[in-house]
């Protein structure tokens, strides 16, 4: 066992470590350094010294030329649907790009962060050819994160509906989350940031106000039945004042989020300020703290909040300080493999079967990694935040 003065020593010096650190900037900045800090006791991980690199994995480039990938998925004859953010839908099939996009995808606002961004296949796709889709619409002044589902013939995308947006609208280009999860009862989650950082504003305030707020889709996780309908079983569904869409809330700008397929459980990974990215795992009805309880800061550099807990919020399982920019997320072999946009890697974190961090070592990609996935066939799938990004398979070496 470590002893009292053994842990103060080494948490004082990963907080000396995210304070000093010359590459402590934004989540989003390309030119972030990374570390990582443990939220639990039992995990400390105070510096990226200290997160050791992952060699038994073998990297295989299947293909480039993507424009800016943003989200991938598999048809069942084993074609994969490739999103760029610029708005284009792309599909492979035998590891060739076809060199044609998609036709019948939304128009989207593509710029900065927004655009197309996440697929996703309906869990009865063999029966129904229903494909989702969420993306940011509108203009600077005001725009929305948007999911539409439309059904797809191999060929092309038709019947287009926007089931969903998230309310109010929000100006600039940041901050849109868009990741979809599947529920076993065919049930969706939505994630949606906060809308973007200071000097934006919306109705006077700062933007990131809204994820306290209960009445705002902005900051949250949202359940939605298959066709954009409220189930009525959410936990907010009876709650004055509370939009009854929402399962979670206290949500900076989620870019990852995946299903455990063994326990059900639900993680996520959250992109801080400066600093502060989460790993979380997601219960309906919590409350994540954005920005009451946060290890961000702005990025002039001043605090946001003092409070790094709080009863009746839910602390993450991991922080990472500076910032990895988290992306996609996936479980393949019982454990978490998180995308990382600054970091440009991927994130093995080990779990006990009590959903526990036990570990977390680094697979070195050298390109900002966008998303990550378990494809049919068993194996990972990266894709690359490039102008020629990449789909990358990741097999271990035995």
């Amino acid at each position: 066992m470590f002893s009292p003065s053994y842990l103060s020593k080494r948490l004082l010096f990963g907080i000396m470590i995210a304070l000093i650190a010359a590459g402590c900037s934004s989540a989003e900045n390309p030119l972030n350094n990374s570390s990582a800090i443990g939220s639990e006791s039992s995990y400390e991980v105070p510096s990226s010294e200290n997160v050791p690199q992952v060699r038994n994995f073998q990297k295989t480039t299947v293909l480039e030329g993507l424009e800016h990938p943003w989200s991938m998925t598999w048809l069942p004859d084993g074609a994969m649907l490739i999103t760029e953010r610029p708005g284009r839908l792309r599909i492979v099939r035998n590891g060739v790009l076809d060199p044609t996009p998609i036709t019948g995808v939304p128009e989207v606002f593509a710029v900065s962060q927004g655009g197309l961004m996440e697929i996703s296949l309906h869990p009865n796709f063999a029966e129904n050819r229903l494909v989702y889709l969420s993306y940011s619409h509108g203009t600077e002044q005001a725009n929305r994160t948007r999911v539409a589902r439309a059904k797809f013939d191999g060929k092309a995308l038709s019947d287009l509906q926007v089931i969903f947006e998230a309310s109010p609208s929000k100006p600039g280009g940041q901050h849109f989350g868009s990741r979809i999860v599947w529920l076993p009862d065919n049930t969706m989650l939505f994630a949606i940031g906060d809308g973007g950082n200071p000097p934006l504003r919306i109705n006077g305030e700062l933007p990131r106000e809204q994820a306290q707020k209960l009445d705002s889709l902005l900051g949250k996780i949202v359940r939605l039945n298959d066709d954009g309908s409220i189930p009525k079983d959410n936990p907010f569904v009876t709650s004055k004042n509370a939009n009854p869409a929402i399962w979670s809330y206290g949500h900076r700008n989620i870019q990852g989020m995946t299903i455990d397929p063994e326990s059900k459980r639900i993680w996520s990974t959250e992109h801080g300020s400066r600093g502060g990215d989460e790993l979380n795992l997601i219960q309906a009805g919590e409350n994540y703290g954005w920005p009451v309880v946060t290890h961000s800061r702005e990025y002039s550099g001043g605090e946001i909040s003092q409070e790094r807990s709080r009863p009746g919020m839910v602390d993450p399982k991991i922080v990472w300080t500076p910032a990895i920019a988290p992306s996609g997320l996936a479980f393949y072999n019982g454990d978490l493999f998180a995308g990382g946009l600054v970091s440009q890697d991927v994130r093995h974190i080990e779990l006990d079967g009590e959903g526990r961090i036990v570990s977390q070592k680094s697979i070195e990609i050298g390109q900002r990694v966008r998303d990550v996935k378990l494809a049919p066939d068993g194996k990972l799938y990266v894709i690359t935040d490039q102008s020629n990004g990449q789909l990358i398979r990741l097999e271990p070496i035995m």
